[in-house]
């Protein structure tokens, strides 16, 4: 059964390995029937400061994160490939979703006090493909899996995405002989399966 698919490459820099895992990923999913849209955050221009413009008058979205959205909001399933920088996702992807999951479009707030905003990207799934330095096991023992949580539960989650699978690829920087290639096979399958 084919998807419709959106790929969002989330590291700011023209090239990357994240860009060839991201480009991997979308070759496979086309080769295998899948409707697959691509964007890179190195690509996109926009005023990552949400402001203090708050819920009610928000700054009107520049046609590229306007355009994020409404890949978004076509997709069945989400592909965020990202690295992980200080325990987190760089400032300017965090500054795309600051901008962009409003109420209205990812979320309703329209609740009674005290209740949970409902969500409105119900329907999709996500993988995200985490690129660091920082070994799984370390990720998990010592930091408590932070980002994990973060971007699965109050993020993702949050606005209906769900389930979110994550592929942990350690050791970016540096690489062993050979490793890039085996992650590069790796993603090819997860393209193919379209997971």
């Amino acid at each position: 059964m084919t998807k419709r698919i959106f790929i969002l490459n989330g590291h700011p820099a023209d090239t990357s390995l994240n860009m060839a895992l991201a480009q991997t990923y979308a070759v496979a999913a086309k080769a295998a029937g899948n409707d697959v849209r691509t964007q890179n955050l190195s690509e996109m221009d926009f005023d990552i400061d949400y402001g203090l413009s708050g819920f009610e008058n928000p700054k009107p979205l520049e046609p590229t994160l306007e355009t994020m959205m409404q890949n978004i909001e076509w997709c069945e399933h989400l592909v965020l490939v990202t690295p992980m920088w200080w325990g987190g996702i760089p400032a300017k992807l965090k500054g795309a979703i600051d901008r962009t999951f409003l109420p209205g479009r990812a979320f309703d707030s329209r609740v009674p006090p005290g209740k949970m905003p409902l969500p409105m990207l119900s329907g999709r799934s996500a993988r995200v493909i985490l690129t660091s330095d920082t070994p799984r096991w370390i990720l998990s023992l010592m930091y408590r899996s932070a980002i994990v949580h973060q971007l699965r539960k109050q993020v993702l989650k949050f606005v209906g995405i769900t389930p979110t699978r994550f592929t942990f690829l350690s050791g970016a920087s540096h690489p062993k002989t050979g490793q890039v290639d085996r992650w590069l096979t790796q993603i090819s399958a997860l393209g193919r399966s379209a997971r």
